[in-house]
């Protein structure tokens, strides 16, 4: 920690999207002082989708990087430091902890509540990143809503997959959906649920080749993997359920993860296997991802770290 400038501070908030803008505001109304900063993409996930209309309190839809602003600006408000800055290391061998932010300074902290959430996985093709907001989504739960009555597609062959082409099913006029093998990676019951639903067409051994439209998705161009036949398919929207990464691989070493990289968390709370260390949101939640259940838990992780700070006798 040599040369490094170092600051200290009561809470430190790393992550910006509704788990981090939350947790600063509960921080902030507890007097804790919370210091946030925003990280690679600040206001996360949320940033990437177009209208939200699942939020409670928005009875009209909310854009989803409108949304986010609301939320910066009330943390704001309430007095949290918000910066723009990205956690590079951690160094959690004592207290105080210690957190490097972009790879130049170190700040000191009596807690750290951990919001760095996570990333979709995309194919990797351009045209989907074009058309990522105007048809392509990485969320059926969030999106699949406005695309009711139309034809739709998919990618993936885990639960998620499979969850999300049911969800489809019941909105959607047709599914196709796009698996790599000749099998599903998904459950047993979830792959008999997809094959027993009438209105999903599974594509074996195919992959998505390009995603065709130039201002909205208009269809699809798969590939067969064994013979090398390639086919369109006319879609309204591209559904991309490869999986997500939590953004967690600065902590690895040091806070416990399951085999996928998720934060564990003792369950009902925000706390990790380090005192003083909390994670909310995303980066610790592969089973609801959503925008209220990431803000309920970064509700959780400030009151926890209040307390926490309370019962140490950090003033």
């Amino acid at each position: 920690m040599e040369n490094k400038v170092v600051e200290k501070v009561k809470c430190l908030i790393i992550g910006s999207g509704p788990a981090g803008y939350t947790a600063a505001i509960y921080a902030s109304r507890a007097n804790l002082k919370p210091l946030l900063y925003q990280g690679i993409q600040p206001g996360g996930q949320l940033t990437i989708t177009t209208e939200v209309e699942n939020y409670p309190g928005y009875p009209d839809g909310i854009q989803g990087p409108e949304m986010m602003l609301h939320f910066e600006k009330q943390a704001a408000r309430m007095g949290t430091d918000i910066r723009y800055g990205l956690a590079t290391k951690v160094d959690f061998s004592g207290h105080p902890l210690k957190v490097e932010i972009d790879e130049e300074k170190w700040i000191e902290a009596d807690s750290v509540i951990i919001s760095t959430g996570a990333s979709a996985k995309w194919l990797g093709l351009p045209s989907e990143q074009r058309l990522n907001g105007f048809g392509v989504s990485a969320c059926a739960v969030c999106d699949g809503f406005f695309f009711k009555g139309k034809e739709v597609a998919i990618v993936g062959a885990g639960d998620t997959a499979a969850e999300e082409a049911l969800y489809l099913s019941k909105l959607c006029t047709t599914v196709h959906m796009i698996v790599r093998k000749d099998e599903m990676r998904a459950s047993k019951v979830m792959q008999k649920r997809v094959l027993d639903t009438a209105n999903i067409k599974v594509y074996w051994n195919s992959q998505t080749d390009e995603v065709l439209g130039s201002n909205k998705v208009e269809a699809i161009r798969i590939v067969n993997n064994k013979t090398g036949d390639k086919s369109e398919i006319p879609v309204s929207a591209f559904f991309v359920a490869i999986g997500h990464q939590p953004n967690s691989d600065i902590f690895k070493g040091w806070i416990d993860m399951d085999e996928a990289g998720y934060i564990k968390t003792i369950p009902g709370t925000s706390k990790t296997n380090i005192a003083g260390v909390f994670a909310s949101g995303d980066v610790q939640d592969k089973t609801y991802r959503q925008a209220v259940t990431a803000a309920g838990s970064g509700c959780m992780a400030a009151l926890d770290a209040e307390r926490y700070l309370g019962e140490k006798g950090f003033h």
